[in-house]
C-alpha cells in the first residue's frame, strides 16, 4: 500500500474515531487498515495510534502527522486539478465562518453573490462567536476581526472595526452627551453581556484608564443592548461595525470616540497561499475587494 494511500487512511480515522468505520467508507477491509496503519508507523518510528476497547487517540506524532497528510493531500488534490485544467476554475464547496453578527450583516451578501456568480460552487456558512480551526474543522475560510496569532495561514487585511460608546440623539438630547468617560457614572448603561462578563470599560492608554460601570440592563445578545440604546434608553457600547448602519442613518451617534481604543483588524484568513483551491483563492479575492470598498469598514480610505 502506497505511502499517500496510508496517509488518507490515518487522516480518516482521526475524522471518524475508529478502524472499522473508516474501513466501511474507503472500502477496505478492517485487516488493511490495521496493516496500513503498521506500516506507516514502521516507517516514521514512532507510534501514531492508541487504541483501545472503546476509543481510537492520537499520540503527539499522530496529531503532527495527521496536519502534514492534510496539508500534503491537498496539495496533491491541487496538482491533480491542475493537470485537470481545474485550477483556475472554482467549483465544489466552499466552507466560510465569521463571527456571528458580521457574518449576518456583511458575509451573508458577499456569499450570495459570490455564489450568484460561479454556479459551480456551494456554499456553506458557519457563523460563531469563537476562533476556529480551519484545518480540523474542515473549514477554507474565515473572516476575523481582532490582532491575529502567528499561525501560518495567508491573511489579508480588508478593514478595521473600533469600540464605540453609543446612543440615541433622542437620548443626548434629554441627558447631555458624557465628555470623558467617568462622566458615564451617571448615564444609563445598556450591556450587551455575551461580549464580555467583566463590566470594565476600557479606554485608550495607561493615561486614560477604563471605567467599571454599573448597567441598568443586561443583555444576552448585541443586538438586543443597539435595539434598547437606539430607542433612546441608555449607553451601550459595541464594534462600530454592529452599529455603522445605525450611525450612517442617524438613528444612532457616537460618543467618546477620542478616548477609545486602537482600532483592530478584519482580515480574510485561509490556508495554502496562492496555492489554494480555485474556490478559496477567488472568494478571498473578491471578498476582499468588497470588503475594502465598504465605508462602513474602511471610513477613512473614503473620506
Amino acid at each position: 500500500m502506497d505511502r499517500l494511500h496510508a496517509m488518507k487512511i490515518l487522516v480518516r480515522i482521526a475524522e471518524t474515531g475508529g478502524f472499522a468505520e473508516t474501513a466501511r467508507q474507503l472500502g477496505l477491509s478492517p485487516p488493511a487498515v490495521t496493516r496500513a496503519i503498521a506500516a506507516l508507523e514502521d516507517r516514521v518510528g514512532a507510534r501514531l495510534l492508541i487504541r483501545t476497547t472503546r476509543s481510537v487517540k492520537l499520540t503527539e506524532a499522530g496529531q503532527r502527522l495527521v496536519e502534514d497528510s492534510r496539508r500534503i493531500l491537498a496539495a496533491v488534490d491541487e496538482a491533480e486539478a491542475a493537470a485537470a485544467g481545474s485550477f483556475g476554475r472554482p467549483t465544489g464547496v466552499l466552507t466560510v465562518t465569521s463571527s456571528v453578527l458580521f457574518g449576518q450583516l456583511y458575509v451573508v451578501p458577499l456569499l450570495c453573490e459570490f455564489l450568484d456568480n460561479f454556479p459551480e460552487v456551494t456554499g456553506r456558512l458557519l457563523l460563531l462567536d469563537r476562533v476556529t480551526n480551519l484545518i480540523d474543522e474542515g473549514i477554507d475560510l474565515a473572516i476575523r476581526i481582532g490582532h491575529l496569532a502567528d499561525s501560518g495561514l495567508t491573511a489579508t487585511r480588508v478593514g478595521q472595526v473600533s469600540r464605540m460608546v453609543c446612543g440615541s440623539p433622542d437620548y443626548f438630547a434629554r441627558h447631555g452627551e458624557p465628555l470623558h468617560p467617568a462622566d458615564l457614572a451617571r448615564h444609563r448603561i445598556i450591556a450587551a453581556t455575551s461580549v464580555s462578563a467583566t463590566q470594565d470599560w476600557r479606554f485608550g492608554t495607561p493615561q486614560r484608564p477604563g471605567v467599571t460601570v454599573k448597567p441598568a440592563l443586561h443583555c444576552n445578545t448585541i443586538e438586543a443592548a443597539i435595539i434598547a440604546a437606539r430607542a433612546g434608553w441608555g449607553l451601550t457600547r459595541v464594534l462600530s461595525y454592529q452599529i455603522a448602519p445605525d450611525l450612517a442613518a442617524g438613528r444612532l451617534q457616537a460618543t467618546l470616540v477620542d478616548f477609545e481604543e486602537e482600532a483592530m483588524p478584519i482580515h480574510i484568513v485561509h490556508a495554502q497561499g496562492r496555492t489554494a483551491a480555485a474556490k478559496v483563492r477567488a472568494f478571498a479575492d473578491f471578498a476582499a475587494m468588497r470588503l475594502r470598498a465598504n465605508r462602513l469598514l474602511n471610513p477613512a480610505s473614503h473620506a
